[in-house]
């Protein structure tokens, strides 16, 4: 296991273009390993749970929160996931406000949502909504998405989030599926994925899981690289090193922390 601060890496196609050259395409059959799919996704942590995927020329917002400016020096989103109504998920100011920026949004950007999102929606931002329910299927702007459920399994916690009314997602970009969980506990759903490149899973308490259960989900499913993500509770950061070092003394999963708390 390593646990690893990766630099962003620009596509093969990017690069090939910036050079005049020309891009040259995997054939099917070309294995995928941790140190390749480092350089096919980039991931660009903002805050918490939002962050931006770019694969190329196709960019996708997750859980947009707290303003424009920290989108500051990313590419146009073709795609917006928000997966629940909760602050640190829905924030309309913020997807209203990337919406109107030209330089953040395209005229044919479109967001992915739960209908319990929709509903809080504004007719203008609403109106640029897919709706998904739980086991939904979709193809938005060149990104295929299936929405998983995400939701408590522990009794103290089963107010936080009930099944059916949020969305975990399973984006395909870049040539990876990426397991995008949010608030979730270690549900069967999590642990029964296969196939996962990338996989970011929270344990921010009380509202998803402790680290112990991230962990053994993790095993479960075994992805390629795991991102802890939306780890600040009520009683502070759970612990990622504990995490780590159980993924890894456990399976072969790359542990990949990034700076999702800049400045704290």
């Amino acid at each position: 296991m390593r646990l690893v601060t990766p630099l962003p890496v620009l596509l093969g196609a990017a690069f090939a273009a910036a050079c005049g050259g020309t891009a040259t395409t995997e054939t099917p059959d070309t294995a995928i390993t941790a140190e390749t799919i480092e350089k096919r996704v980039e991931v660009t942590p903002i805050s918490h749970a939002t962050f931006v995927l770019t694969a190329g020329d196709i960019v996708v917002y997750n859980d947009p929160v707290g303003g424009v400016a920290g989108f500051a020096n990313m590419a146009p989103a073709d795609v917006i996931l928000v997966s629940d109504i909760h602050g640190d998920h829905l924030d309309t100011a913020t997807l209203g406000a990337l919406l109107r920026d030209s330089l953040r949004t395209k005229p044919g950007t479109m967001i992915v949502a739960p209908a319990a999102v929709r509903e809080q929606l504004p007719p203008a931002i609403a109106a640029r909504t897919k709706v998904m329910a739980n086991g939904d299927k979709l193809t938005v702007n060149g990104v295929d998405v299936e929405a998983l459920p995400m939701y408590n399994l522990r009794e103290e916690a089963l107010q936080f989030h009930t099944k059916g009314r949020g969305n975990g997602y399973v984006v395909t970009l870049g040539g990876e599926r990426i397991y995008i969980a949010g608030d979730t506990e270690d549900i069967p759903e999590m642990r029964s994925l296969t196939n996962i490149d990338k996989a970011f899973i929270p344990m921010n308490l009380p509202y998803t899981m402790p680290v112990d259960a991230a962990a053994a989900a993790v095993l479960a499913f075994d992805p390629v690289q795991v991102y802890p993500y939306h780890y600040r509770g009520t009683e502070g950061k759970s612990d990622v090193t504990a995490f780590a070092k159980t993924v890894g003394a456990g399976g072969k999963t790359e542990v990949v922390q990034l700076d999702w708390y800049p400045g704290e």
